[in-house]
């Protein structure tokens, strides 16, 4: 009972960094929540932790692409495990694609008569994905030159290293050298045109594999800490994989 909430003090041209720190005055709530996991980031910046971040959801669309680009790019994330959304949306954009503002609340059968998807309130014409369509088949033939049976981060590395979009955070991963995992890539349209491809072609997403490739990361990771943008697989994906090691996570 002794430490009192402060109230938050907005103040003209204020910094973001001084709204999280009067944020963290008040200390309870979400914006108390906001301002203590700034201060554990910091903390794991400062340490030099090997960062995990999953990012779930479909986050791309919904306009968070060039966060995580800058993320990579600023070396402040080591390793991503993301959803099939995120990719295939990331991957849109960087073949050309885009996505529209649309309505929630809409009559979603008048939506596909006009050839439209909708991501809650985010659209995306049909053309889009057979652009998509159209620029990823080709791609699935040039990177299982060396090797068809591949975990998912191996295929986006490979992918990444063929695009040109600088913003693009699967393109940024690969330069950066930052594994890219997708367990769950079968849940998503990349998943569905790896399948098609896999229909004549030789390419095989080995899941075990990528479990391996994870847990040598986990292994051999320094003072780990996780940063959680979302649940679902990406969130169990990462604390699973420390399950095999003497480790835990610190942050």
């Amino acid at each position: 009972m002794e430490k009192r909430v402060k109230h938050i003090e907005l103040k003209p041209e204020m910094r973001v960094d001084e709204l999280v720190k009067e944020m963290g005055k008040s200390g309870v709530f979400s914006a108390g929540r906001v301002a203590k996991a700034v201060e554990i980031y910091h903390e794991m910046l400062k340490a030099g932790s090997t960062i995990f971040m999953g990012v779930g959801g479909a986050m791309v669309p919904g306009g968070l692409r060039r966060v995580l680009t800058q993320a990579i790019n600023e070396e402040l994330v080591n390793v991503i495990v993301t959803t099939g959304a995120n990719v295939t949306h990331d991957l849109i954009e960087a073949f050309g694609g885009y996505h529209a503002r649309g309505e929630a609340l809409v009559d979603d059968a008048g939506l596909r008569e006009r050839g439209i998807s909708r991501i809650f309130d985010v659209y995306v014409p049909q053309q889009i994905f057979e652009l998509f369509e159209d620029k990823i088949q080709p791609m699935f033939a040039e990177v299982t030159k060396k090797g068809a049976r591949i975990s998912s981060a191996e295929l986006l590395r490979r992918i990444g290293s063929h695009l040109e979009d600088e913003n693009s955070f699967v393109k940024a991963a690969a330069t950066k050298n930052v594994p890219v995992f997708c367990p769950a890539i079968a849940d998503s349209i990349l998943g569905l045109q790896a399948w098609l491809y896999s229909q004549e072609h030789e390419l095989n997403i080995d899941c075990l594999r990528d479990v391996h490739e994870m847990v040598d990361l986990a292994s051999n990771a320094k003072e780990p800490g996780a940063v959680l943008l979302g649940g679902g697989v990406p969130k169990n994906f990462i604390f699973q994989s420390m399950l095999l090691t003497p480790k835990s996570f610190k942050y």
